[in-house]
């Protein structure tokens, strides 16, 4: 399974349909989403309508675990199987999940100011959160400050395997510290505790988030496989042909 889709030419024939395929459904379920979410679905009884930016933050906040988990599976992989993909699906993630925790920290924040009264407070989950924002970063920068991609990738591993510990902590930190963020209600061992009504829209909105992170990553990837063919053509061509330039 793992070397199924090593080989470059294949993941590209599959990801000529799979991208597009993609986009659609994440704009379709978009459009699905925020209609009932922001149109059909009621006002929350304690936050009234303030309750409908859930639609676009937590689904935000969803993926940016997700992403990050992934690219930490990605670069075990690549590390340890050498996968010729799998740094490529890590190094192409790290970007598209950097944008979802920081709109997930910024929606976070336009939440918080009606219901808690300010932009920002060293929240347990809010914290661990940034602290996410700028694992991404480093992981991220990791990528850049190395030209011999092979180093990067090894360090960038090493990076994004030990920053994983921090999602378990974002994840429970409502359980466990004292917090201004409720609690879960949608993931729980007794079923979701949110109105039916509210919980159809966020899970099609968390469905088209899915389904653009993976058109974006496809997308990325793409022009990741693209750029080192054309690196590793420029590193084949004769010195004359270059001095001739």
């Amino acid at each position: 399974m793992l070397t199924e889709f090593a080989n470059p030419e294949k993941f590209e024939r599959i990801a000529r349909i799979a991208g597009p395929a993609a986009t659609v459904a994440a704009l379709a379920c978009a459009a699905t989403g925020l209609y009932f979410g922001l149109v059909a679905s009621p006002p929350d009884y304690q936050q009234g309508d303030t309750v409908r930016i859930m639609y676009v933050h937590v689904p935000a906040a969803w993926l940016a675990l997700f992403a990050y988990v992934f690219i930490a599976g990605a670069s075990v992989v690549g590390f340890a199987w050498k996968h010729p993909l799998a740094d490529v699906a890590a190094k192409s993630a790290a970007p598209i999940g950097a944008v979802f925790t920081a709109l997930a920290l910024i929606t976070g924040s336009i939440w918080g100011k009606p219901m808690w009264g300010a932009w920002w407070a060293w929240d347990a989950r809010l914290t661990s959160m940034l602290i996410l924002f700028f694992l991404y970063l480093g992981y991220i920068a990791v990528w850049e400050a190395f030209e011999d991609k092979g180093r990067a990738a090894r360090i960038a591993a090493i990076v994004a395997t030990v920053g994983v510990v921090n999602v378990p902590i974002i994840h429970f930190s409502v359980d466990h510290w004292s917090s201004l963020h409720q609690k879960a209600s949608v993931f729980r061992s007794d079923g979701p505790t949110i109105d039916p009504a509210m919980l159809t829209p966020l899970l099609i909105m968390a469905a088209a988030y899915m389904a653009g992170f993976v058109g974006l990553l496809i997308a990325s990837m793409r022009n990741e496989i693209a750029a080192r063919r054309l690196a590793r053509i420029e590193a084949a061509r004769p010195v004359s042909e270059v001095l001739l330039q």
